[in-house]
């Protein structure tokens, strides 16, 4: 019994000890706007990652109205989200019509839990002529394998509005989650 109730103990120590507790404010003030910028405001390795996609596999945001990053306003409009490392330092860059329009930086990143995708994207609903297609793809691309169609990274965004004006933006991509911190009102 003794051992039993040690372990829910040390079960209930390590999982308030491994929960995130953010100083947002600080995290906001300690991130520097990036200075660098990209040749022509060209993504250089979006061919990399749309090579084998029929669409674009970033996800897709909308504003309704302007967010912040200390010196940067980003207005409202549709953003392809893309996650880029530079110089050991990860970036949330936002492209709009294929250009990169702002850089703003990441400031951390974790690898996604393991059936989180399973649990929160939707099953897509196909019709019995559409099951026949995929089947027929699929069946092709046993044979073939050049024919075979690679799938595109799963993607999520969670935005959550914090306290003190703060916007956090989560950004699931592929493996991992990336965080970037905005706010709704310019400082």
């Amino acid at each position: 019994m003794k051992k039993w109730v040690l372990l829910i103990f040390v079960i209930m120590f390590s999982s308030c000890t491994f929960a995130k507790d953010v100083d947002y404010e600080q995290v906001y003030r300690d991130l520097e706007v990036p200075s660098h910028k990209y040749v022509h405001n060209i993504d250089p390795g979006e061919y990399y990652d749309t090579q084998t996609s029929t669409w674009s596999p970033y996800p897709l945001l909308r504003l309704l109205a302007p967010i912040y990053f200390k010196t940067i306003a980003i207005e409202p409009g549709y953003y392809l989200l893309t996650p880029r490392e530079y110089k050991n330092n990860w970036y949330m860059l936002f492209k709009e019509n294929g250009k990169i329009k702002y850089i703003v930086p990441i400031y951390d990143r974790e690898i996604v839990p393991e059936f989180f995708y399973d649990e929160n994207l939707p099953k897509p609903n196909l019709s019995p002529t559409q099951k026949m297609h995929l089947g027929m793809l699929d069946f092709i691309g046993r044979f073939v394998p050049s024919a075979k169609r690679k799938p595109a990274p799963q993607t999520y965004l969670e935005l959550t509005d914090l306290d003190n004006h703060f916007i956090s933006l989560v950004v699931y991509w592929g493996n991992y989650r990336y965080y970037t911190i905005f706010r709704t009102i310019q400082m």
